[in-house]
């Protein structure tokens, strides 16, 4: 089959980068009144997440110290509902791929499964229980630390962030197959259950502070805000629309094919994050109003970091061997049922080289190759250059915030058919 050209165009992204994180987390933390309140050798819980947030590591281990120069007794928690294979030691093997050890933030994990109930959320006419990790609600105090962002299948004010950590992550894996299933009960909308679900949780924990966080465009944290309780439900709509303001995108709203070469739970809940490949409410298309739309889709490869677990996969349409082969079934199968999306876990048609899936691709479309729109990416957080087949050229010359850099090029392939 005959391939087209491929150029690089570069993406103009707005940095927002805070480059001393430490000292913003310190300066923010020790303006909260909240913090006059643990004392010497009380326990304070840190709820740590499974996302790859840029610096997590040196946030948790800023938090960690200047608990200890308090004299407080810090430990962190993994809350990642059924994250990490929905195991003890998988959910500290997830932290640990994040940079986050005993040693690396300087105080102790506590990583259980176990939850105790907390009370009810009302939903409609219904309720579910709502279920918390053992270890946090235990302690004197909690501090809770995740990223704002969009969900990849939750629309609404209040999508990922602190709120759902308290509501799902934090209830483990029996807090998160509770809370999933009802998700269709209230169209996919936290905020129309939070005004009543977060309270609930706020007064049955010891909920002390959350550090919320905003990535750029360049995956580097732009914003840190921490809200205590009273704060936390008017502070995520804001933050969320910062944080949907500055996520990067795809430069074009249409492609046949779209290349990416890795994906993994450090980059997205989903592996790719539907919200830049255009298929938050379906699989495999676009929703009407829904942009860019994507014909299909070839994932090349998983990261080291998410360690088997494919979630996600399901939404491609293409992959290649080696994914097949790496793929853990157990975290992936767990991760999807438990999130009540199966079909996220389902295996696409794999390839044992990326020559065969771009013929398999070719031999479906009778456009010339030098007409054929197709993308790669490195994944969907890397959006600064992109790598456009030559029907793009015209486009990208008039595009805002593109900038040609190389001229269309073959594609180079090595001895086993695979992009060099």
């Amino acid at each position: 089959m005959t391939f087209p050209r491929f150029f690089t165009a570069k993406q103009t992204l707005p940095s927002h980068r805070i480059d001393d994180v430490a000292s913003d987390v310190t300066r923010q933390l020790t303006a909260q009144a909240e913090l006059g309140q643990i004392r010497p050798k009380q326990s304070v819980a840190i709820a740590v997440g499974s996302r790859g947030i840029d610096r997590i590591d040196e946030v948790t281990r800023t938090v960690v110290r200047l608990l200890i120069d308090r004299g407080a007794e810090p430990f962190i928690v993994p809350a990642m509902g059924s994250h990490g294979g929905a195991t003890d030691a998988g959910q500290t093997a997830t932290l640990a791929a994040l940079g986050i050890t005993p040693q690396s933030v300087g105080c102790p994990i506590q990583s259980s499964m176990d939850t105790v109930p907390i009370g009810t959320c009302a939903i409609g006419q219904d309720s579910i229980p709502l279920y918390f990790d053992r270890n946090a609600a235990a302690a004197d105090h909690l501090i809770v630390i995740n990223r704002i962002k969009p969900h990849t299948k939750l629309s609404g004010s209040i999508q990922s962030g602190i709120c759902k950590m308290l509501m799902i992550g934090l209830g483990k894996h029996r807090g998160a197959i509770t809370f999933h299933p009802a998700f269709k009960s209230f169209d996919y909308r936290l905020d129309r259950i939070t005004a009543n679900a977060i309270p609930t949780i706020l007064a049955a924990t010891p909920f002390l502070l959350g550090v919320a966080l905003v990535e750029d465009a360049h995956d580097s944290i732009g914003r840190i805000t921490v809200a205590n309780a009273d704060e936390l439900l008017a502070i995520e709509p804001t933050l969320l629309n910062t944080a949907t303001e500055w996520m990067p995108k795809l430069p074009f709203s249409t492609a046949e094919l779209l290349i990416i070469d890795r994906i993994g739970k450090e980059i997205s809940g989903t592996g790719l994050d539907t919200n830049v490949v255009g298929r938050k409410w379906h699989d495999k298309m676009a929703g009407d109003d829904e942009w860019p739309k994507v014909q299909q889709i070839y994932v090349r490869s998983l990261t080291a970091k998410t360690a088997g677990n494919a979630s996600g996969i399901g939404i491609a349409e293409y992959t290649h061997r080696r994914v097949a082969e790496e793929i853990d079934p157990v975290k992936t199968r767990i991760n999807c049922i438990t999130a009540g999306h199966p079909t996220a876990a389902a295996l696409p048609v794999w390839f044992d080289s990326d020559r065969d899936v771009l013929d398999a691709v070719c031999a479906q479309s009778p456009i010339p190759a030098d007409r054929r729109r197709w993308l790669r990416i490195p994944d969907t957080l890397d959006l600064e250059q992109i790598q456009c087949s030559e029907s793009y050229l015209e486009d990208a010359r008039h595009g805002d915030h593109l900038e040609i850099v190389s001229d269309p090029q073959p594609l180079r392939f090595d001895d086993h058919g695979d992009l060099l």
